[in-house]
């Protein structure tokens, strides 16, 4: 894993799978507290594979479902409750008012937005903002804080990297 930092972003260069495995890890070790993530990126390039990462590190030990076609899946693991949500197929960003998308904004909740641009006007703005691309075999991944708790995040994951 190779990375470049500034204040407020950092960008890795994720070679394996396990590379990925072990940023889900990282990440999960900086939480601190609740927080909106939007994860950007083409088909195929790591959202999912990522977020279950961190949902595995803070030990849900279950399977850690895409939510291509339920939108959401919730994980309750000890103190956390994590909202995984998948907006790729929702035609239309009104439908998230059908499933009470303020209710997951609760103050309580880590929510990850996968596909956040097809919510847009609907979803609170990204606290943190992962952004992944293909760089030519490998994944390049770009963290940017958007708010004071996802810069406390950040320096904490600065840390383990």
């Amino acid at each position: 894993m190779k990375n470049v930092q500034d204040e407020n972003q950092l960008k890795v260069t994720l070679h394996t799978e396990q590379e990925t495995q072990l940023l889900g890890e990282f990440i999960a070790k900086s939480f601190d507290e609740p927080f909106t993530c939007y994860l950007s990126g083409d088909l195929g390039v790591g959202k999912t594979r990522l977020v279950r990462a961190i949902i595995q590190s803070l030990g849900f030990s279950g399977t850690v479902k895409s939510p291509t076609y339920t939108i959401v899946e919730p994980y309750k693991i000890g103190q956390y409750t994590i909202h995984h949500f998948d907006l790729y197929r929702l035609a239309d960003p009104e439908e998230l008012d059908f499933l009470g998308i303020r209710d997951y904004f609760d103050g309580a909740s880590y929510n990850f937005f996968e596909w956040p641009e097809k919510g847009k006007g609907w979803i609170e703005a990204a606290d943190l903002s992962i952004d992944l691309s293909f760089d030519g075999p490998n994944r390049l991944c770009v963290i940017q804080a958007n708010s004071k708790i996802a810069k406390n995040l950040l320096k904490k994951l600065k840390q383990y990297l």
